[in-house]
């Protein structure tokens, strides 16, 4: 089947959409950016497609009724046996990695007893694997740099005490291999990893066993179904270093406002806040930009922004809208700007304010920054779509809101679930487009 993928490399994580020939969303990808960008492209193109096939299991072993209302807990079982897979591969080459670095290593202690406690730091690690992916398992991330790190420096102190190293050699041997790692795409192990945790949902879910061959042979089917990247439009902050020809790439503007367009036709307004920058873009009823503004010059009121707060107060970025949304105090923030904001923030707190209040200030400050490059674009038209990674912020949307009333009336405030693939689905649009109603056959591989 063809299909037409659209990558978006932001600066803190680069987004994949793939759409079909009807230009349906087939799968979503991402991953975080990384210095090496044409890995990152390529990570996430794997992870959409990864993700459409599972798209099309649903779709065909839904039309194949082999399931009769099991079908979502199938599904579910078997995108977990297979991130697990994914993740046991990686940490076996992990850990392989992490012993050829030991060789070049300059280690206080011995290689062998630094060998010896990584292989138990490694043991451990495998044999937690599974709880990870166990249903209902809760990870603060997806990715694996993240989730293999957490638990590799956990385990790896208790390891480094209980046989008498020092912790920063085995710190040091994860920091030197995680990025050779990382930068490696699995795409070939794909379908061994899929039939694999295939094998493993008959035996996680037993009661299956009797439907067996009625399950296998559309998924089978599914998995020998080519699904062929017809086209690929690369767009976002890093798109210079995107590995496709001038021909292949859109700007951050155009992708954005499309993408909107696509996910709610009548938008009229886009705001796009994310890790770098902020973007307002009046479209017309096509869905081409009429005209933009973005901010100038510094990451004030973005999501670095945010970031750098999240640092200052020693929070995960995922609490400060909780945090804030428990405020009872009006609190203006004078400043947005990174470099004065740490200073203003313990000012306020050594004032006595509490914490949720100011940080319910800050997104209020935020949030009026984009209000005034949305002006200067020409305003707020009805409807108003919000996109961005900042638009998952639950404090951010609620500030958006009072502000957008309190200057433009009641109007209607599109904010898709998937937003943050908005730029991605625009060059996927585009790319569709280039074939389909421009006639263009040439390729581009990330």
């Amino acid at each position: 089947m063809r299909c037409f993928i659209g990558i978006d490399l932001g600066s803190t994580t680069t987004k994949a959409v793939v759409i079909d020939e009807n230009q349906n969303v087939l799968g979503r990808g991402i991953t975080n950016s990384r210095s090496n960008y044409d890995t990152a492209a390529a990570v996430a193109k794997t992870e959409a497609l990864i993700n459409g096939r599972f798209h099309l299991f649903r779709q065909a072993l839904a039309g194949s009724g082999a399931l009769n209302g099991s079908l979502d807990g199938f599904i579910g079982q078997l995108e977990r046996d297979f991130r697990s897979e994914q993740y046991l591969e990686q940490l076996k080459d992990l850990e392989a990695t992490c012993h050829r670095a030991i060789e070049t290593a300059r280690l206080a202690d011995s290689n062998k007893a630094v060998g010896e406690a990584l292989a138990e730091v490694f043991k451990r690690l495998t044999v937690e694997a599974p709880a990870l992916f166990a249903p209902g398992a809760k990870r603060k991330s997806d990715f694996f740099r993240d989730i293999a790190g957490s638990q590799y420096l956990a385990t790896g102190e208790v390891v480094a005490k209980e046989v008498g190293i020092r912790y920063d050699a085995l710190l040091n041997l994860f920091d030197r291999s995680i990025i050779e790692v990382e930068n490696r795409v699995y795409g070939d192990s794909v379908r061994r990893h899929l039939l694999a945790a295939l094998e493993r949902s008959f035996v996680a879910m037993p009661e299956m066993s009797s439907r067996r061959a009625q399950i296998e042979a559309p998924i089978k089917g599914v998995l020998d179904t080519e699904m062929e990247e017809t086209y690929v439009v690369g767009t976002g902050y890093g798109r210079a270093r995107l590995p496709f020809s001038k021909e292949h790439i859109r700007s951050e503007i155009l992708c954005h406002g499309l993408g909107a367009h696509v996910m709610y036709p009548g938008t009229a307004t886009v705001l796009d806040i994310g890790g770098q920058d902020t973007k307002a873009i009046q479209v017309d009823p096509q869905g081409i930009v009429e005209s933009f503004q973005m901010n100038d010059r510094c990451a004030a009121g973005c999501g670095r922004y945010l970031g750098y707060i999240a640092d200052e107060m020693n929070m995960g970025l995922h609490e400060l809208g909780p945090m804030a949304m428990q405020s009872t105090k009006n609190i203006r923030i004078n400043s947005t700007c990174t470099v004065f904001a740490g200073a203003e923030l313990r000012d306020r707190l050594a004032l006595g304010d509490k914490r949720e209040d100011i940080m319910a200030g800050l997104h209020r400050a935020i949030i009026l920054r984009a209000m005034s490059i949305l002006a200067r674009s020409g305003g707020i038209r009805d409807e108003f779509t919000f996109t961005g990674g900042v638009a998952k912020n639950e404090a951010a949307v609620k500030a958006l809101n009072e502000l957008v009333e309190e200057n433009y009336g009641k109007l209607t405030l599109n904010i898709n679930p998937d937003s943050i693939y908005t730029g991605a689905l625009g060059g996927a649009t585009f790319a569709w487009r280039a074939v389909v109603e421009e006639g263009k056959t040439a390729e581009a591989r990330a």
